[in-house]
This record gives C-alpha cells, structure tokens and sequence, in this order.
C-alpha cells in the first residue's frame, strides 16, 4: 500500500525509522540517476565522518545492579544489632556523553575519466540541523562545495531544527531542496513544499555541454516506502513526531489517516 501522504511521509522522521529510510533514500536515488548519467558520469556514495557526542541517543546510564532491593535493605536492618549505623541511600541514575563516530552518506555525480565532482547530492539528516559537532561539519563542507566549481543539491525532508543558512525567504516551509549552480551563485532556486503537497521534481544540474538531468524524487520516495514495508511497520493510530503541526494541518492529518485509525 503506498503512503497516505501525497509528499513526503512526516512518520519517516521518527528516529525509529529515519536512520534507516536516509540510507535507503540515498541509495534508491544513486540507482535512479546512474541510467541516465552513464556513460559520461557515474554516481560515488561517499561518507562524512567525525564524532560526536551528548546527544540523547547516545549517552550511558550508569548500572545501580550492586544496590540491594528496598525490601531486602528492610530485613537486613530488622536484623541488625546495630540500628544507629548510617543507611547508605540509593544513587541517582545519570548520563553521560559519550564519543562516538558518527557516518553520513551523500552522493557525488562525478565525470568519467577525470573524477572531477560535478555536483554534490545531501539528504539533511537531523544532525546536520541541531546545533553541534554535525551542523558544525556539514556546515564546513557546504560552504567548500560553494567555493568550488561544483554544483550542490540539498534535500531537507526533516520539520524539525533549524533550516541551513539561506537569504532572501521569509515564507516558511515544511520541506526544501536547494539547486546550487556553480555559475549562478550567490543565487541558489529553492523549492519549498508543505506536509500536504507533492515531492516536486528539481533538476540535477552537469557540466554547461550536458544541461540538466531532471530528477522525480516522489517516485523515488514512493520506492524506498514500498522496500521498506513502511506501509505495515507505521502505526498511524499514533501521533505525529515532533515538531507539533499547526491546527489547521492537524485537522487535514486527521481526516487523512481516518481510514487507515478504524481498520
């Protein structure tokens, strides 16, 4: 069964699934373009690599396994001859950051023979929008790629955090993609869309002799949805992840998925 969304799925954005949905995503993308490219470009799934830490997701607890039971703690004081000898309380759970390496993938169209990189592909993944160590390092390869003779094609399907620097917009969106040509810049073409419009096309810019290769994200969104058995792993009975929609898209949400919260 497809996705009850018209564009892209918000439930995707759940850390339960987004991990896994970007690598697909990346993925299913490079196989979509390496047919049209070849045999003059080919399609590199590169990987950015730094470490991070302190994010929930990645801190310990620490183990309280030696603390005696409250009960046991009870039948040991009831028999105790020494009643005035001090109780050790019981410690507090806490967490702490622990490093950890972390991996992001991202596609790099490059020319055959010369393995010049013509244009940059990025699916944002949510550290590349919280502030920290991941914005911090994509942030730093962003405006590398924008110094260079490459193009640059940004895919933000992530609400939530904050957009990458652009000027020029005061309209908000849900969703964007950035098309970056190397002879247009400062000048980028953003393509804004909401929860309830359709994934657009953008165009995949090449060398000036090639022109643009147009890309249809939605049917390669609409693949990875069908591979992933994301249409009975998704339990639309629950709520939406953060962040919160605006009343008037909840009630659109809600009329949207009541077919699938009686079944």
């Amino acid at each position: 069964m497809p996705s009850p969304f018209p564009g892209m799925n918000p439930y995707l954005e759940h850390p339960r699934f987004w991990s896994e949905f970007h690598n697909r995503l990346i993925v299913e993308l490079s196989n979509a373009l390496i047919p049209s490219l070849r045999p003059k470009y080919y399609v590199g799934v590169e990987t950015r690599t730094y470490t991070d830490e302190g994010e929930e997701e990645l801190l310990v607890g620490i183990p309280d396994a030696l603390i005696l039971p409250l009960a046991e703690q009870q039948e040991n004081l009831r028999s105790s001859e020494v009643l005035d000898v001090a109780v050790q309380t019981r410690p507090t759970q806490v967490r702490l950051p622990v490093p950890v390496e972390v991996r992001e993938r991202y596609l790099e169209v490059r020319e055959v023979g010369t393995n010049t990189v013509v244009t940059a592909v990025e699916i944002l993944s949510p550290k590349n929008k919280r502030k920290g160590k991941g914005r911090m390092a994509y942030e730093k390869k962003r405006q590398r790629v924008l110094g260079s003779l490459s193009h640059l094609v940004e895919i933000d399907l992530l609400r939530g955090n904050l957009p990458m620097p652009m000027i020029g917009t005061a309209e908000k969106v849900d969703y964007r993609i950035v098309v970056s040509r190397e002879a247009n810049r400062p000048t980028a073409d953003l393509y804004g869309f909401s929860l309830r419009e359709s994934i657009p096309h953008f165009p995949l810019p090449l060398k000036p002799e090639d022109g643009e290769l147009t890309v249809n994200l939605k049917e390669v969104f609409d693949r990875v949805y069908d591979l992933g058995s994301y249409d009975v792993r998704i339990d639309y009975r629950q709520p939406i992840p953060p962040p919160a929609l605006s009343k008037i898209d909840q009630q659109w949400v809600n009329e949207l998925l009541a077919p699938l919260q009686e079944a």
